[in-house]
């Protein structure tokens, strides 16, 4: 917790008893439309908070404040400044995840999930805000980068399983699916890094191109 804010007595009292502090887990409360809603606001107020001033400035009361709750709700929630930024970086993946589901779930055809794929990406460039939070958090930023970055490789696997059993049969041939999508991975943590600018509107274009490589066998599992 930063200098100077200073948990109230029944706040710590509380994180004595039952907090599970030092877990990266939100604390265990009886859950329900109420809490739920409470803990996404709470999240919602630290992203704006973080962006604003950056990871290692954080205050509780900074984002006690942008949420609209006292200090005694947010240690409802969350043991510490630590506990919050934890749950914050699982947020953000899960909610990434779950945009890509949701983009991909109508299409079942191969074409028109691939092509779901290369919205959803360039959608994604297009209005994330990681790129702000690489400004004013990098160490926070690349930490987060390191830590979704397997587990989108295998989101990416899954939701483009289909896609590649479609492509394979097609050529004749065996992908290495876990590259072709680490190649994806990093292609969308490169534009974070490095923008392209104006050269992202060909993208698509690109990603065609890929597709073509990987159908001709280029890059198959050897």
């Amino acid at each position: 917790m930063p200098e100077g804010d200073v948990a109230p007595k029944s706040a710590r009292t509380r994180k004595a008893s039952g907090a599970d502090a030092g877990t990266g887990k939100v604390r265990a409360v009886r859950r329900n439309r109420r809490s739920d809603s409470t803990i996404q606001t709470i999240l919602a107020a630290a992203e704006e908070v973080i962006l604003q001033s950056g990871a290692d400035r954080i205050s509780i009361l900074d984002v006690c404040v942008q949420a609209g709750i006292s200090r005694g709700t947010f240690y409802r929630y969350f043991s510490s400044q630590e506990d919050l930024l934890d749950a914050f970086s699982r947020h953000k993946r899960d909610r990434f995840h779950k945009a890509l589901g949701e983009a991909l779930e109508p299409y079942v055809d191969p074409d028109e999930r691939f092509e779901a794929v290369v919205r959803f990406i360039d959608d994604y460039l297009e209005n994330s805000r990681s790129r702000r939070l690489l400004i004013v958090a990098p160490e926070y930023a690349m930490r987060w980068f390191q830590r979704i970055f397997h587990d989108s490789v295998v989101r990416f696997q899954d939701a483009l399983s289909l896609v590649f059993d479609a492509w394979e049969t097609r050529a004749g041939i065996v992908l290495d699916r876990e590259l072709v999508c680490e190649l994806l991975v990093r292609y969308i943590l490169s534009e974070q890094l490095v923008p392209a600018g104006p050269e992202r509107k060909n993208l698509p274009r690109r990603l065609e191109r890929l597709a073509s490589m990987l159908m001709s066998g280029r890059i198959a599992r050897r």
